[in-house]
């Protein structure tokens, strides 16, 4: 596989930055992951940092050298990152899970597959045109597909932050997942959460991600949001991809490009490492406890992972 790659988050006008992205990959096989905690609830940022590390171990795993049902990966990753951050919340005596939503992307033999929870985004861009974007778990989203809304008014309407569907709530999530996609070189997935596509019209991003590498789109797009949302910005964090294909040669003079063909059938290599990104001083969580937790949930991945053999 070959790949350029760039990801980038601003904390705004916030105290914390909940937002967590990254992305695994191994020979064959690439996963891209993006979480925005919940503000609303107390420590979004740790119930977006463990959904990483359940999911990336998960890809670990399964991803020998690439994941042989893609479709139930995608759900099951999901949803144990949903029941990894309750168990830490009952553990640990929160009095409620931390929450956050969820989009995820597995890439292998030029196809695509993502699944997300909530409203954080996938955009996958072909010429200046968009192929396909996931549909936000949005009271507003409801209201547009009943007729009751506009679409114009996704950017602007007073419920379009009032979600339905999360990870950590006290109800099971809903996975919705995509069907395949076949990707030709040159094509780009961008996730992103809402920080960057409540302040950018989807013209904007089209135009930014079908007209630069996504090296320079990516902080282009990224300070944009940041701008426009002045002292009361939210978060704002996009991760993508431009597609060089499987078996694409070359690769000198792309921006961050990424050959996997050299790697060794079981190595994985990941920007998703355990225990980062730590919680901010104030957290009442230190280190060690994020550590703790993270080392629980690879005991309880392992143990389930056992019994499906």
């Amino acid at each position: 596989m070959q790949f350029s790659v760039y990801q980038q988050s601003h904390i705004g006008g916030r105290k914390v930055n909940q937002d967590r992205m990254g992305y695994s990959f191994t020979r064959d096989a690439l996963l891209l992951v993006l979480a925005d905690g919940m503000g609303g609830h107390a420590r979004g940022e740790l119930a977006a940092t463990i959904a990483l590390q359940t999911i990336s171990m998960m890809f670990r795993m399964q991803a020998r050298p690439y994941v042989k049902k893609p479709e139930r990966f995608l759900e099951e990753a999901l949803q144990q990152a949903h029941w990894d951050i309750v168990a830490y919340a009952a553990t640990h005596k929160l009095p409620e899970a931390p929450r956050t939503t969820i989009v995820a992307c597995l890439v292998q033999h030029n196809c695509a597959m993502w699944a997300h929870v909530g409203d954080s985004r996938l955009y996958w861009v072909r010429r200046n045109q968009v192929l396909a974007r996931t549909r936000d778990h949005s009271h507003i989203e409801y209201l547009i597909e009943k007729g009751r809304a506009d679409p114009s008014e996704r950017n602007t309407h007073p419920d379009r932050n009032k979600l339905y569907n999360c990870l950590g709530a006290s109800s099971e999530p809903k996975v919705e997942l995509s069907r395949q996609a076949s990707l030709e070189p040159g094509d780009v997935l961008m996730l992103c959460s809402d920080g960057l596509w409540t302040m950018l019209p989807e013209t904007e991003i089209v135009h930014r991600l079908s007209t630069a590498t996504v090296v320079q789109a990516v902080p282009d797009m990224v300070q944009m949001a940041a701008a426009i949302g002045g002292a009361r910005a939210d978060n704002t964090t996009a991760l993508a991809i431009a597609w060089q294909g499987a078996d694409a040669p070359g690769g000198a003079g792309m921006d961050n490009v990424i050959s996997t063909q050299a790697l060794p059938e079981d190595e994985v290599s990941s920007t998703i490492t355990a225990g980062q990104p730590v919680p901010s001083a104030t957290d009442a969580f230190d280190e060690d406890e994020i550590e703790k937790a993270i080392a629980e949930i690879r005991e309880a991945i392992e143990k389930s992972s056992q019994l499906l053999k």
